[in-house]
């Protein structure tokens, strides 16, 4: 009886494994190289700034970023705008403020505003969500072997689009290779020199998608080079720390073991 069971449970797990990979076979994610990616990456200043002007003109009409204050804009290891440009920026926003019970132009303090369409996605937590989608399924084992996570599924989102169109229960749908199911409500975003960038930087579709995401990923982990720098000095000190213990346990027992030789 348990031996049947057994063979039920291998067969079902088997079964489902493999109804997972036929799905995830369907979804295809482009291996971005970003800087911040591995133990030692870091930031790109300027892209987090191009990412910032990308989702400033593009995406900010529908997604928001209720996560992030505009200060954080100023801060090391972000886009590091200088204060008069942060402040400059959030003036950009209305934010509703409860002693007013109006709207008010936003200062650094304040938070980015919400989605303005209610089935909008906020874009704050969007690539650390979507950061262990890959497999063998929800493991994230390509995150470890390919570096890939939640910024290159929204680069691949963003550029995976066929042209190819279908319309089910009165909405329009949009074929995307990277969107599980194949098919997202999100029209295209994006396209080849939507955005003039300042700094006179490539600005097809595929650039654009790549400097957004990354913006996106530093919105999510505003701390990971401070992260990244603690753990690297965390390993230096635990490695030590073995070195001196393994001396320290030989010394002790040296006389020990002298004596057992001489017996």
């Amino acid at each position: 009886m348990i031996k049947i069971i057994n063979i039920a449970l291998i067969f079902s797990l088997g079964l489902t494994a493999s109804l997972f990979a036929a799905g995830a076979s369907k979804q295809h994610i482009e291996d971005f190289s970003f800087s911040f990616e591995g133990p030692f990456g870091t930031f790109d200043q300027n892209q987090l700034q191009r990412g910032l002007q990308v989702y400033t003109e593009v995406c900010s009409s529908c997604h928001g970023l209720e996560h992030v204050a505009f200060r954080t804009l100023g801060d090391p290891g972000g886009p590091m705008l200088e204060a008069s440009q942060v402040k400059a920026y959030a003036k950009q926003f209305d934010i509703f403020d409860v002693d007013l019970d109006d709207t008010r132009p936003a200062i650094p303090s304040d938070k980015f505003p919400k989605s303005a369409i209610e089935n909008a996605p906020d874009l704050s937590l969007m690539a650390k969500a979507r950061a262990g989608f890959h497999g063998p399924y929800g493991l994230g084992i390509n995150q470890i072997v390919k570096g890939m996570g939640g910024a290159e599924y929204i680069a691949s989102l963003l550029i995976g689009y066929t042209g190819k169109e279908k319309e089910e229960a009165g909405a329009i749908l949009y074929e995307n290779t990277a969107f599980p199911g194949g098919w997202i409500a999100m029209p295209p975003p994006l396209e080849d020199g939507i955005v003039e960038y300042r700094d006179g930087h490539s600005n097809t579709a595929h650039h654009l998608s790549e400097d957004v995401s990354a913006f996106l990923m530093w919105t999510a982990e505003p701390k990971m080079m401070a992260r990244k720098t603690m753990g690297f000095v965390a390993v230096i000190l635990l490695s030590l720390l073995a070195f001196l213990l393994y001396l320290t346990n030989k010394k002790l027992w040296a006389p020990i073991k002298r004596k057992d030789y001489k017996t």
